[in-house]
């Protein structure tokens, strides 16, 4: 097909996860749960931080952002793919393509910015703890994530723009369970090796940097919290240190293979299996690491069961 004569709005089919086959119902029950513990986890922890005052500071203002867009994240892709292991119908339309392709990509950029962010609140509280009021005021607090958003969602709708003007002369199968640029380009008809030197940049600024500033801080954390006298401060500060880090190095580790790799050197079933940590088990596991290993958070949920009772 000559790419002018491709039709505008040509619904895309998606291949999804597994092949699709006997297992659907049990696939189906899987994902359903895991997308709706998910998203509990996400809301409660959100009224947790909003309903007790105690949470009312920056690093917990920081995780309400998190738990928001791990909320918005899951839904953006799950819902879909656990309805095609149920349905024969495995479209979805140019524009809902489009749709999730930009949404992706904002909440994406955005956690990875954000989590760069929590990494400096975690800073700034154990290495300079007088400067902190200062340093995490709740003005801030509010500029960094503002930035996060604008500067991510204006990213996300130039690589959305660009990649969907582009001719998509092939087949239309996307073997990926949701749109995701790395499995659209190639279905495009033309050489996009120049476009993935666009988004390698993306991916470098957008994650690696944020992850390298994490790698960065935690080490003058580490080299601070080694030096405390008090076993408790210590315990502490490596407990919330490490939740952090166990979170951010599952979340950056899988997108950085997937946005800073040459097309050549993709593999759709590989894309996919490392896709559904970054879509699926990091927004499931956020809210459980972060709480469980978190006495403020589990006193919190306390407290709420206590006034509830």
């Amino acid at each position: 097909m000559e790419p002018g004569n491709q039709p505008f709005g040509t619904d895309f089919i998606l291949l999804g996860l597994f092949q699709y086959g006997p297992m659907n119902s049990f696939l189906f029950l899987a994902i359903a749960m895991a997308f709706s513990v998910a998203l509990m986890g996400n809301i409660i922890l959100i009224l947790l931080i909003r309903l007790d005052r105690r949470l009312h500071s920056p690093m917990y203002f920081l995780l309400s952002q998190l738990s928001f867009i791990d909320m918005m994240y899951i839904s953006t892709t799950v819902p879909k793919m656990a309805i095609n292991f149920l349905s024969n119908n495995k479209t979805i339309t140019f524009l809902g393509c489009e749709s999730q392709t930009f949404v992706f990509l904002a909440l994406g950029g955005t956690e990875a910015l954000l989590l760069g962010f929590m990494s400096y609140d975690r800073y700034v509280a154990i290495c300079h703890p007088l400067h902190y009021p200062v340093l995490m005021s709740k003005k801030i607090c509010w500029f960094m994530v503002t930035c996060g958003w604008t500067s991510c969602c204006i990213n996300s709708l130039i690589h959305t723009v660009y990649v969907f003007q582009l001719p998509f002369c092939r087949s239309r199968l996307v073997n990926h369970f949701f749109c995701e640029v790395p499995s659209l380009l190639p279905l495009v008809c033309q050489d996009t090796s120049q476009y993935e030197y666009t988004v390698l940049l993306s991916g470098l600024i957008i994650l690696l940097l944020p992850f390298m500033a994490i790698l960065a801080s935690y080490a003058c954390v580490l080299t601070v919290v080694f030096q405390m006298s008090s076993e408790k401060g210590r315990t502490k500060a490596i407990s919330t240190c490490s939740s952090h880090l166990i979170v951010a190095s599952l979340f950056y580790m899988t997108t950085l293979s997937t946005y800073t790799r040459p097309h050549s050197l993709h593999s759709p079933e590989e894309d996919k299996i490392v896709a559904v940590f970054y879509t699926i088990i990091t927004p499931l596991l956020n809210p459980f690491i972060y709480s469980l290993r978190n006495k403020e958070v589990m006193g919190a949920l306390r407290r709420l069961f206590v006034q509830k009772v």
